[in-house]
């Protein structure tokens, strides 16, 4: 089961390093992760997305509020986060099948970026599960690449 994580560390060299290092000498699996400063210049965030049970998640809690440079750590549930990942999508389009290509990106809400002779660069910036669902339905069309973000994100409401 994938978990997130919201881990707010001081913002200096080496951090980044160090958390992922505890992550890799624990054996655990880093499916996604994200860190950009906060509004506080001295901090940034990192959201990682990890996959594991309670058990683990909360074995690597205990470990990340060990760190110095660590000063809050949250996991945060599906339906109380708000969640979302920044993916490039380009795909096989010959002028023949494009309009079908374009309908599929509006229906999406996502955005055409880039367009080439025999390709289309498709952006979305949504939930994972909704980045899923693009990508599922441009398959058939031949995926030539794909640039993921990771997920970022924040707690619903005030907390």
């Amino acid at each position: 089961m994938k978990q997130i994580m919201s881990v707010l560390v001081e913002n200096h060299s080496g951090v980044l390093a160090r958390i992922a290092g505890l992550f890799a000498r624990r054996g655990f699996n880093i499916v996604s992760l994200a860190v950009g400063e906060t509004m506080d210049p001295t901090a940034s965030r990192m959201t990682i997305v990890v996959d594991g049970d309670a058990q683990m998640i909360e074995q690597v809690e205990k470990h990340l509020n060990k760190q110095v440079d660590v000063v809050k750590v949250r996991t945060l549930e599906t339906e109380a986060s708000t969640r979302r990942e920044l993916t490039l999508v380009k795909v096989n389009a010959t002028p023949q099948i494009r309009w079908q290509i374009s309908d599929i990106v509006a229906i999406m809400k996502a955005e055409i970026i880039d367009l080439s002779p025999t390709t289309m660069t498709v952006m979305i910036a949504d939930r994972p599960d909704k980045v899923q669902q693009l990508m599922t339905m441009l398959e058939p069309y031949g995926i030539v690449d794909i640039a993921r973000t990771g997920t970022i994100a924040l707690p619903k409401g005030a907390g």
